[in-house]
């Protein structure tokens, strides 16, 4: 049984009892304005970031060699100008540390055009990433360009979860969602110059169609969203799977799963995708040097092997686990208390959990970026039942699900 703390006796105890009190009352009043506006400034702050202290990191330079392949068919021209371009775009230290690692593998990539250019197929499947940076190129410079879309990403990303919050009437709620981002990485994903917050802000916005039953934005932005990062197959898979077991009628999540699924296979053949086993091998086992011809032998001790040491460093390395964790308690805690999520709202919170354990199943690999897209839309899901229990107890209307909670007696 919960107890009540004993009343204050001294001054400065009843001083800051009343400051409390005071600060509350503010707060119950102007929640929504200031939930939007600490929000918005994050997203603000967050972007601002991402422009002037980007990141620089190694997959910049096949990014920016699959965007100009038309440009420069030859592979050692193709790796002069991706190398050359990242040069004059970071800093000198930066440079060194992508090119120049003891003798490693990022000594060799920048002394072999070769080795570079059999990379390709594991970054050239990201189509519509690389043709935004070509179209992009041509009026500035390419490293600006990937700036430009984090910023970008980072805009969008911070509109899309305003506009959900603001049509769920969670506003207040803003602030705890900003702190889920940045328990999930949210500032170094928006200072990579990688697809990862596109295609999360484009499923996103997806997301939220569907739940406001907008089907055809729905079909759209999970296609584009495809077509950034086509990883995000396998949620669609699993979203269109759940959907037909539980007849949830969706015709836009449906459709942006089959033409994801059939353009699947097309754009693998078209980038010449090395396969599913020699891509996990070279991010999860061992990385290759040169991927032209590479199909190692399928082992199940390999995966499996693989699949620890991930999940191992996955836990202790990285907050993908942990943010998922916290937004099954917070179902879990709704529920209990009473408040449940719809059933359009619960099929995608499922759906959102399963596809990122489905993603790593598949391959299996530590990094937060991979499972971001997963981790922000259960929150926003569960504003809506916070709200309505923030909402009774304001009235001093507390479920019977939250005495038992409680353990009030009375």
């Amino acid at each position: 049984m919960l107890t009540r703390s004993p009343a204050p006796q001294n001054p400065l105890d009843r001083l800051i009892g009343a400051g409390l009190v005071w600060g509350e009352g503010i707060y119950a009043r102007l929640a929504a304005s200031i939930g939007a506006a600490a929000f918005a400034l994050y997203i603000l702050f967050t972007a601002f970031t991402a422009w002037v202290i980007p990141d620089a990191n190694w997959d910049m330079l096949p990014y920016l060699a699959i965007s100009e392949e038309g440009t420069y068919p030859d592979a050692q021209a193709l790796h002069d100008y991706a190398y050359n371009t990242v040069k004059s775009g970071v800093s000198a230290g930066d440079y060194k540390a992508l090119t120049d690692d003891g003798g490693g593998f990022r000594s060799h990539m920048a002394e072999n055009a070769a080795d570079f250019h059999s990379l390709l197929g594991m970054y050239r499947i990201k189509f519509l990433y690389a043709e935004i940076l070509s179209t992009m190129s041509a009026v500035m410079s390419p490293v600006e360009a990937m700036r430009l879309v984090s910023v970008f990403s980072v805009l969008l990303f911070g509109a899309i979860a305003l506009m959900w919050l603001r049509s769920e009437g969670a506003l207040a709620l803003a602030p705890v969602v900003g702190a889920v981002l940045i328990m999930a990485d949210f500032g170094d994903a928006a200072r990579a110059s990688t697809p990862d917050l596109l295609t999360s802000a484009l499923l996103l916005g997806g997301l939220y169609a569907y739940v406001r039953g907008r089907e055809m934005a729905t079909a759209i932005l999970l296609f584009l969203a495809f077509m950034v990062r086509p990883d995000n197959i396998v949620f669609l898979a699993v979203f269109a799977v759940i959907l037909v077991a539980f007849r949830q009628k969706s015709w836009g999540a449906l459709a942006g799963f089959a033409s994801s699924f059939v353009a699947y296979f097309a754009i693998s053949h078209w980038a010449h995708h090395p396969g599913w086993w020699p891509h996990l091998w070279f991010s999860s086992i061992e990385q290759h040097y040169n991927m032209d011809g590479f199909e190692p032998p399928f082992s199940v001790t390999a995966y499996l092997k693989a699949f620890a040491t991930s999940l191992l460093r996955a836990v202790s390395l990285n907050n993908w686990v942990g943010v998922s964790v916290l937004a099954l308690a917070g179902w879990f805690a709704a529920g209990r208390a009473g408040f449940h999520l719809d059933r359009r709202a619960g099929i995608l919170f499922a759906a959102l959990v399963l596809g990122a354990l489905a993603k790593f199943t598949v391959f299996p690999i530590h990094d937060t970026r991979i499972y971001f897209p997963h981790l922000i839309p259960p929150f926003l899901l569960l504003a809506t039942p916070f709200m309505a229990l923030w909402a009774a107890a304001a009235r001093g209307k507390r479920p019977a699900a939250l005495h038992a909670i409680s353990g009030d007696k009375s």
